[in-house]
C-alpha cells in the first residue's frame, strides 16, 4: 500500500509540475549594453541566458550609443534581437527601448556583467502564479574579479550593484528589487510607464545613479495597482562581476556620494515615507549591528573588522550628507522657480500605452 501511496504522490507532484509549465508566462530578457570594455561579460551574460532550463522566448541586447559594439553584437548574437537605444542615453532609455520591442508577458532584466544561474527564469517566473505580484527580482551574488578587499562590508554590496547584507533572506515581499536582476509583468510597465530617466545611470555623466530609478518605478507602479506587490525569490540567482576599479576606496566614497543625493531626489519624486522606507530600517537597525559586529572582530585581534566598521559609518556619514545636499538643493531650486516637477502617474509614458499583442509592438509613449 505505501508503494502505491507513494506512486500516486508522486503522479499527483508531476501532473502540479506541468500545470505550472503550462501556465508560465512567456518570458522576453532584455540586456543593456554601452561599452567594449565589457565585451566578455556580455557574451558571458547571452550566453547564461541561452542555457536556461526554462528558456527564454526571445532575448533583446539593446545597445546605447556605440556603433561599433551593435555591429559586434549583431554578428555575434545571432538568436537575440539586437537594438540600438532609440531614446535618451542611459540605462532608462536603454530599458525603454527593449521594452517596446519585447514579445513576452514578463520583462527579465539582466545586467550586461552579469551572469545567470541555468534555474534564473525558472525560479524568477514562478511567483507569477499569483495574478496579485507585479513584479519578482532575484539574488545578485558578487563576483569579484580580485579578492574582496578586507575592509569592504557586505551591508555595502550595493555599492557593486549586489544583494546586500539586511536584505531579506527569504522569498517575501518586498518594495523594489535591485535592476541587475529583477522583472516585470510587460502590462503594468505598459501602464506605469517606463523608468524615470531622471533617475537613471547614463555613461560619462554627471547623472544620477543607484536604485533610484527602479525604487521610483516600483513605487508608482504599487501605488497604480492596489493589492499588487513586489516579491523577492532568492533562489532567482545572477552573479553581478565586480571588476578591480570597483574594489577601491575611491570608488566606494563615489558611490555613497551618488546614492545619497538619489535618494534625495527619490524622496521628492516618490515622497519620503515609501521611497525611504527600507533605508530608514538599514540606517538605524542594519548597520549599527554590523558595527558592533565589526568592533568585536577587531577586539579579538583581527583588524579588518576595525577597518570594516570605520567604512559603515564613514559611508553612512557621506551617504546621508548627500542626501541632506540634494535637499538643500531641491528646495533652492523650487524657491527660484525651477524646479523639477515628480512624475505624474503614468509618466514618463502615457498610461494609454497601446497593449501589445499576436507580436505587434506596445508603445511606451
Amino acid at each position: 500500500m505505501s508503494g502505491e501511496t507513494t506512486s500516486l504522490r508522486a503522479e499527483a507532484a508531476a501532473g502540479r509540475a506541468a500545470e505550472r509549465s503550462e501556465a508560465a508566462p512567456t518570458v522576453s530578457v532584455i540586456i543593456c549594453a554601452f561599452t567594449l570594455e565589457r565585451w566578455h561579460n556580455l557574451v558571458e551574460a547571452v550566453a547564461s541566458v541561452a542555457s536556461q532550463r526554462h528558456p527564454a522566448d526571445e532575448t533583446i541586447v539593446v545597445i546605447d550609443g556605440n556603433s561599433e559594439l551593435e555591429e559586434r553584437a549583431r554578428d555575434a548574437f545571432a538568436s537575440a534581437t539586437v537594438l540600438a537605444n532609440a531614446y535618451s542615453q542611459g540605462l532608462s532609455g536603454g530599458r525603454r527601448t527593449g521594452a517596446e520591442a519585447a514579445r513576452g508577458e514578463v520583462l527579465a532584466f539582466l545586467d550586461d556583467d552579469a551572469i545567470a544561474d541555468p534555474e534564473w527564469l525558472e525560479q524568477l517566473c514562478a511567483p507569477y502564479a499569483d495574478p496579485d505580484v507585479l513584479g519578482v527580482g532575484g539574488l545578485i551574488d558578487p563576483l569579484w574579479e580580485q579578492p574582496a578587499p578586507g575592509w569592504f562590508p557586505a551591508e555595502f554590496n550595493w555599492v557593486v550593484g549586489c544583494t546586500y547584507a539586511g536584505m531579506p533572506v527569504r522569498r517575501g515581499r518586498i518594495r523594489n528589487p535591485i535592476g541587475a536582476n529583477m522583472s516585470v509583468r510587460a502590462d503594468v510597465l505598459a501602464r506605469a510607464g517606463t523608468f524615470d530617466a531622471r533617475l537613471g545611470r547614463a555613461p560619462g555623466s554627471a547623472a544620477l545613479s543607484g536604485s533610484a530609478e527602479e525604487t521610483e518605478f516600483c513605487i508608482r507602479a504599487s501605488r497604480l495597482h492596489p493589492g499588487g506587490y513586489w516579491i523577492y525569490e532568492p533562489e532567482a540567482r545572477v552573479q553581478h562581476s565586480v571588476p578591480p576599479q570597483r574594489a577601491t576606496w575611491s570608488y566606494f566614497v563615489r558611490r555613497c556620494v551618488v546614492e545619497g543625493s538619489a535618494k534625495a531626489q527619490l524622496a521628492r519624486y516618490a515622497g519620503a515615507a515609501q521611497g525611504l522606507q527600507s533605508e530608514r530600517r538599514y540606517a538605524t537597525a542594519v548597520l549599527p549591528r554590523a558595527v558592533l559586529r565589526d568592533l568585536a572582530v577587531g577586539l579579538r585581534g583581527r583588524r579588518e573588522g576595525f577597518r570594516r566598521a570605520a567604512a559603515i559609518v564613514v559611508g553612512l556619514a557621506i551617504t546621508t550628507a548627500a542626501y541632506a545636499r540634494g535637499l538643500i538643493a531641491i528646495r533652492l531650486a523650487a524657491r527660484s522657480g525651477n524646479p523639477h516637477p515628480p512624475p505624474e502617474p503614468g509618466s514618463p509614458a502615457s498610461v494609454d500605452a497601446r497593449k501589445r499583442d499576436n507580436g505587434k509592438v506596445r508603445s511606451l509613449s
